[in-house]
């Protein structure tokens, strides 16, 4: 009988990410990295993490290094369409 009012567990999801202008960043997107020399990277998700992963070098960053203290917002910027 009291099995009507537990709480359902939630489903985890990937965090939302948003670039150094406040735009939001998917999985696939090219950004221009302003951090640890990666230059342009595409945003790549393996389970429920984001990596930055360097087209020049290879280098692969997690998104929770690229985090800017002030605004809350990824040190990178959005490579237009």
């Amino acid at each position: 009988m009291l099995s009507i009012f537990r709480k359902k567990p939630k489903e985890k999801t990937p965090p939302q990410l948003l670039d150094i202008d406040g735009n939001l960043i998917r999985e696939g997107d090219e950004v221009m990295s302003h951090r640890y020399e990666l230059g342009q990277c595409m945003v790549e998700l393996e389970g429920l993490q984001f990596f930055y992963v360097s087209k020049e070098s290879g280098n692969k960053v997690s998104y929770v290094k690229m985090i800017d203290a002030i605004t809350g917002h990824q040190k990178v910027k959005k490579v237009s369409e």
